[in-house]
């Protein structure tokens, strides 16, 4: 049996709604009257990770999980890393009084590079406040992780959004226009893709997200001096990584054709995705390239406690290159990287989560005291 216990908390900075609401909030699981040693905690930039895929899973094999949530759930376009890095030490702490002894980070999906920031800040506080803030309270009181385990993670917001953004955008405020010879699908640049489209294309993508960054600092400034404080925007068309619909590219066994929207020409066109709804503030605290500290490898050089780095062999939006570049840039001695079978989210093949939760759980396993819990 596994039991479930909802856990929600202020943060420093961040005190309760005056509809009643914590800044915190997540479920802990762990087995049914038993005080693990060991815990894992899972955070992401804003999706809701408080009923994880893997914690009732993690639990029944002996290790507490946290599926934790912080003041950002659901509201990305207002994010600041300082003070998000803050409320999951909330969660490390809270474990900690809860009697576990030793504490493993998981950085699942785009939470990779969040679960990364938050040791290296931990360990060695390299955090910048964000714009015009100042720092977050308790930045500095934040307790490390023990283990860090990186599933089916993103090297980053700004890498993840450049590499997905389409190259052929004319105008950030017309959608429509196209560079025809950057298209993605015009047939006649592929698939399959040449060297040097790819090369242009990706480039591109890189120039894209500087253009973005450079309005985005004179449009502030321009606002700022009119007494306004920041400006929200959309970023469209960011479903056109090259490898999406040529799966020969960062080869894998995903399908051919494929994002997480489904077939991706449909998909950048739709109006959702990454950057979908930020702001000026945000897209340089968040998305840009040259501005943004929610980047995995350079927190990862920070990382010197054991590591795993687990990447699915069909996922359709993380490829074998992001696992390797993650597991390159972690400065630990003890560290491993493996290919398991599964999509995204291990939804399939059946026994796909069994199969991670087995293997995370043997890798902590030989490391920590999970036993005499």
């Amino acid at each position: 049996m596994i039991s479930k216990t909802f856990v929600s908390s202020e943060s420093p900075g961040a005190r309760r709604a005056g509809a009643g609401g914590m800044p915190c909030q997540g479920v802990y699981y762990a087995p049914e009257g038993a005080r693990p040693r060991v815990a894992m905690i899972a955070t992401h930039y804003q999706i809701d990770f408080s009923e994880h895929y893997l914690a009732e899973y993690m639990a029944a094999r002996g290790i507490g999980f946290l599926g934790w949530n912080t003041r950002y759930r659901g509201y990305e376009s207002e994010f600041v890393l300082d003070r998000a890095l803050v409320d999951i030490g909330v969660g490390v702490r809270w474990l900690k009084d809860a009697g576990v002894e030793h504490v493993v980070l998981l950085g699942n999906s785009g939470g990779g590079s969040l679960m990364a920031a938050y040791h290296a800040q931990a360990v060695e506080p390299c955090v910048r406040p964000g714009i015009g803030m100042p720092p977050a309270p308790g930045v500095d009181e934040l307790i490390p992780g023990d283990a860090y385990v990186s599933l089916a993670a993103h090297l980053g917001r700004p890498e993840v959004i450049t590499a997905w953004m389409d190259a052929a955008v004319v105008d950030e405020h017309d959608p429509t226009l196209t560079d025809p010879e950057l298209d993605l699908f015009n047939p006649d640049n592929g698939p399959p893709y040449s060297a040097e489209f790819l090369a242009r294309y990706r480039a591109a993508q890189v120039e894209r997200n500087h253009r973005i960054t450079a309005w985005a600092k004179a449009e502030l400034a321009r606002i700022q001096g009119l007494g306004f404080q920041d400006r929200p925007f959309s970023v469209q068309r960011v479903w056109a990584d090259p490898r999406m619909v040529d799966s020969s590219l960062d080869p894998s066994n995903r399908p051919d054709n494929a994002c997480y929207r489904g077939e991706p020409a449909v998909a950048n066109r739709s109006g959702r995705g990454l950057g979908h709804e930020t702001s000026l503030r945000n897209w340089l605290g968040m998305w840009s390239l040259t501005e943004s500290q929610c980047r995995a490898e350079e927190h990862l050089a920070k990382v010197k406690v054991p590591a795993i780095v687990i990447n699915p062999d069909a996922d359709a939006g993380v490829y074998p290159s992001d696992a390797d570049g993650l597991y390159a840039a972690i400065a630990s001695d003890d560290k491993q990287r493996l290919d398991l079978p599964g999509d995204h989210y291990f939804e399939n093949p059946p026994g796909a989560r069994e199969r991670v939760a087995d293997v995370i759980a043997r890798w902590i396993g030989e490391r920590l005291p999970v036993s005499g819990a």
